[in-house]
């Protein structure tokens, strides 16, 4: 789909089309290569490393993985934690505490803070969208495809199924007449995915597909699976609930509905998951008050929310729960994946509580792990000149702005084929394309 996009622009321009990276059949043919493995079982790779998956809580298939390695008849026992699951995600089991280590490799991206404790969340996700259903607004939830999205089906499907007081009452009956919508094919391929491996879900989770309930499942949910059941979502005029792809809201039909909702102070975009700093996510969570999305500058009218209780990755406290649940704890950590402000804070909290010995790895190095652990090799990175990496800053904006007028281009040109526009529309249409003429001419003249 990618390489499409970027075609349809390269044809704009009388280039030649490039080919996919991989196509659909090549993905096919790499499941061939695959072997499934259950967690909690030793896998022999030859008879020196023996390795072990174990449930890291994250999302439905992630692991933490135990490596053994034998070397001139002595072994030692690697820890990969790969990310860690929040303790309190639902559907999933909590990660798995391991016994011993002689090294462990940590993530850290929720090192430097802790989660709001959000006891209630279901109560405030409700309440959020039972204010906005009241106003004839749309809930927007910017959503992982993997592991948020079925989440947010799973808290749907318990407000629906356990309601409380009467005030409680009357917001769940709203809910049980809006339509929920999600909005992404991956997630929608995902959400099978759950279905059909339900064994691995926590032990809550368990009872209630016991019960004969389905989580992921309740009336009302509708999935859309095109791209113009996807455009039609933007049309309709009832309000609604619709969970799209991309949770940091850079890519993906969540652009399209931002683009739709986000001028507009009746809806909200309520976000669940981490927004990576610079990300679109990011700044309309910390306050912008006005967002480019396709070349299209559009006011942040609309109300907005975060609920950090569904964050998958768990926080500096349960980062270090993991390293105190260690019977035999290893004899060095290494810090990787996260920010550097929140690894160097959380190593200091390591050093502090557990005296054990921390290293924060660059790219490019290379580390011997005996008794003491030394940095045998480092690749030097040649970092370009503050000045070059500016000039290359301005050529990529360039790029990227004549991307997105060629797709304000095709959007505005089919907005025009709309025979329902009004010509106030038109003209406020033409006004911001005048003003956008405008800002170039200035730039062209300085």
């Amino acid at each position: 789909m990618e390489v499409e996009w970027k075609n349809r622009k390269r044809k704009r321009k009388g280039e030649l089309e490039i080919p996919p990276l991989y196509t659909a059949e090549d993905a096919a043919r790499c499941l061939e290569i695959f072997i499934p493995e259950k967690y909690d079982e030793i896998i022999e790779i030859d008879k020196n490393i023996h390795i072990r998956f174990n449930d890291a809580g994250h999302m439905l298939g992630s692991s933490i993985i135990e490596v053994w390695i034998k070397e001139n008849e002595e072994e030692k026992k690697i820890v990969f934690t790969g990310d860690l699951g929040n303790n309190d995600i639902p559907l999933l089991a909590e990660p798995t505490m391991i016994e011993d280590a002689d090294f462990l490799v940590m993530e850290s991206t929720y090192g430097g803070r802790l989660h709001m404790q959000n006891e209630n969340k279901a109560q405030t996700f409700l309440k959020i969208v039972s204010e906005t259903i009241q106003k004839g607004g749309t809930v927007v939830i910017p959503s992982f495809a993997v592991g948020r999205t079925q989440e947010i089906l799973y808290e749907l499907n318990n407000i629906k199924e356990d309601p409380k007081d009467e005030h409680f009452l009357e917001e769940f009956e709203e809910l049980m007449n809006t339509p929920v919508y999600v909005d992404s094919p991956l997630a929608i391929s995902a959400t099978e995915v759950f279905e059909d491996n339900m064994n691995l879900f926590d032990e809550e989770t368990q009872q209630i597909i016991k019960s004969g309930d389905n989580p992921l499942e309740f009336p009302g949910l509708k999935f859309t699976k095109t791209a113009d059941e996807s455009k039609a979502l933007n049309e309709r005029n009832e309000p609604s609930i619709i969970i799209s792809a991309s949770g940091m809201c850079e890519v993906g039909r969540i652009k399209h509905h931002l683009k739709h909702n986000l001028w507009n102070p009746n809806s909200t975009i309520l976000f669940v998951g981490y927004q990576a700093k610079g990300t679109l996510g990011d700044q309309i969570v910390n306050g912008a008050k006005k967002v480019k999305i396709f070349g299209e500058e559009v006011a942040v009218n609309a109300r907005v929310e975060y609920i950090e209780g569904y964050s998958g990755h768990a926080d500096q406290q349960w980062l270090l729960n993991f390293i105190y649940s260690f019977i035999k704890k290893p004899k060095h950590i290494f810090l990787v994946h996260g920010e550097p402000e929140g690894q160097e804070i959380l190593k200091e909290k390591i050093l502090k509580t557990t005296n054990t010995p921390v290293t924060i790895p660059e790219y490019g190095e290379t580390y011997e792990l005996d008794e003491k652990v030394e940095m045998t090799n480092k690749i030097e990175i040649k970092k370009e000149a503050p000045e070059k990496y500016l000039r290359l800053k301005v050529l990529g904006r360039l790029n990227t702005l004549k991307d997105e007028i060629a797709d304000m281009e095709e959007m505005v040109k089919e907005d025009l084929r709309n025979e329902n526009i009004e010509d106030k529309q038109i003209q406020k249409l033409d006004e911001r394309i005048k003003e956008l003429e405008l800002q170039i001419v200035r730039i062209i003249d300085n």
